[in-house]
């Protein structure tokens, strides 16, 4: 155990690390955030009256705005380069398809829970069980599609599963210990679930909750620090673009050492370390 406690800090000192030296190379990716969602924000009051076109015309956008983001993470993650202001007008497009898929495959599905739910005194219960499965098992999916050669959005699935199964542990660690004061707060657990229910509906590949977790996250701290209600907000809107943009990054780059070494060998690479 201790053995695995020591490698799981060695791996996430060189993702910490390495997301500095990112962040740094990316602060563009961060003025990216604030710009769309800003667009997301325009659509979505674009779209409010339109009913079922208005939904189909927001899912669009919102692929386009997570396929933008992912595109621009990915050379952060991969680049050696500074990014720059022509770099984000030319993400638009790219992982549009995939997406498109996932959220696709999820919505008949979850639709037929729904209905199959509204009349069951269990309903929300059952739902939310089903959306924190979802949440877990699908968590790091924005991940693999950059990051991992698939042909369907099956194997984007499968190859979710297949790594929070081996790597479970070391993968959702930080986010409990970001979490922390959220599950100390009153609410703590509903928070969580509503939370995961959130996440879990769109794999993660729903843009307002790319910026909803880490603007939930920043609050939480803020208010375990006691700070003043009427500040917080100038701080959440200040913090909030770059914490998602260092958590999409850590994420990335965390992904990426755990998928290229199993657990015994990362263990084993410490022992030899000494």
């Amino acid at each position: 155990m201790g053995e695995l406690l020591f490698a799981t800090i060695h791996v996430y000192r060189q993702a910490l690390s390495a997301t500095w030296r990112s962040l740094t190379r990316s602060w563009v990716t961060v003025a990216a955030l604030i710009g769309f969602a800003l667009l997301f924000l325009g659509a979505a009051r674009i779209a409010a009256p339109l009913g079922m076109i208005g939904g189909l015309l927001l899912g669009i956008v919102n692929a386009l705005l997570v396929g933008a983001t992912l595109r621009l993470i990915e050379q952060s993650v991969s680049g050696s380069r500074t990014m720059k202001i022509q770099d984000v007008p030319e993400s638009f497009g790219h992982y549009f398809w995939d997406v498109i898929g996932v959220g696709f495959v999820l919505w008949l599905p979850l639709m037929a829970l729904e209905m199959g739910t509204q009349a069951n005194p269990y309903g929300h219960f059952l739902s939310s069980a089903v959306l924190l499965l979802l949440f877990i098992l699908l968590n790091p999916a924005p991940e693999i599609i950059y990051q991992v050669r698939h042909d369907s959005t099956l194997d984007i699935f499968k190859v979710s599963y297949e790594f929070v199964l081996e790597h479970w542990i070391e993968w959702f660690l930080p986010f409990a210990l970001l979490m922390l004061p959220i599950f100390l707060s009153p609410s703590g657990l509903s928070a969580f679930f509503e939370l995961s229910r959130g996440v879990g509906r769109g794999a993660g590949l729903d843009f307002l909750q790319l910026l909803l977790l880490p603007f939930t996250l920043v609050g939480g701290w803020l208010s375990y620090l006691g700070l003043d209600p009427d500040d917080q907000w100038v701080l959440l809107l200040l913090l909030t673009p770059p914490v998602a943009a260092a958590i999409l990054l850590f994420r990335g780059h965390l992904f990426a050492l755990l998928r290229s070494t199993t657990r015994r060998q990362r263990m084993f690479a410490r022992r030899m370390e000494g």
